[in-house]
């Protein structure tokens, strides 16, 4: 299985929503909460060519974007193949 990052933040339902959506397919993955890390932050904004909203997610070295993204390749049955389970 790909290494998976997400970018996360405080008190945010769509952080919550992917983590969960994660979990369910029992995916490891490794959370950086970038308001307690602000280099986490700008790490995030130079992989993403500076996207501010959370979560962003990484799966391998492929940017999926944030919660809507990860929930568009589930329901087109193409987050399987990307995650390669």
């Amino acid at each position: 299985m790909k290494k998976v990052v997400i970018y996360t933040g405080p008190m945010c339902n769509f952080c919550s929503a992917a983590k969960h959506l994660l979990d369910k397919k029992k995916v490891n993955y490794t959370e950086f909460d970038i308001a307690v890390d602000s280099s986490k932050r700008q790490e995030m904004q130079e992989k993403t060519n500076g996207a501010r909203t959370i979560p962003q997610i990484f799966i391998g070295d492929t940017y999926v974007g944030g919660y809507n993204e990860l929930k568009a390749l589930e329901v087109e049955g193409k987050l399987n193949t990307l995650l390669e389970i």
